[in-house]
């Protein structure tokens, strides 16, 4: 064919391009929900007590807790966590607060340290579950505000 013939571009190539690049683009936007699917079963496992060979109790939780919290530099003693746990939940990690000010926002308190989830999603720590229930999630979250906020959980004293 010589090099100045003009290719014939008919109704129907138009059509099977058109329908091709439109399959195209819906393939695309599937893979974020097919990878999703398909990825969550490879992802990376969180850290729980048991996980770093530690009870599941109140005392492995807060074991675990400080072990996580050493790891991203978050500071933080024992007797700090346990006397605000105490407070907040009584040692219950399934405690949730359905009557203050923050319940009736709509977002109640949950939790060993009674964290809302606006402030357990900013100062989740990595490699810990995405669940304010979860022990070792919630301890490590509330000591990391409590860190940015007071400098430390061992500073807090009352309802922060």
């Amino acid at each position: 064919m010589p090099a100045t013939a003009r290719h014939r571009i008919t109704k129907r190539s138009r059509l099977v391009r058109k329908l091709a690049v439109i399959g195209t683009g819906a393939a695309v936007l599937a893979l974020p929900v097919v990878g999703a699917t398909s990825a969550s079963a490879a992802t990376d496992s969180v850290v729980t007590a048991s996980s770093l060979g530690y009870s599941n109790n109140l005392d492995g939780w807060i074991r675990a807790s400080l072990q996580v919290m050493a790891q991203h530099g978050i500071p933080g003693t024992y007797d700090g966590i346990y006397r605000n746990v105490m407070r907040e939940s009584s040692g219950n990690p399934y405690a949730i607060n359905n009557w203050d000010s923050n319940a009736l926002a709509g977002t109640p308190s949950k939790g060993l340290l009674q964290v809302i989830d606006p402030t357990f999603a900013a100062y989740h720590v990595a490699g810990t579950a995405y669940d304010p229930y979860d022990p070792v999630a919630n301890i490590t979250a509330a000591c990391n505000y409590a860190y940015q906020r007071y400098g430390s959980i061992d500073n807090v004293y009352g309802a922060y």
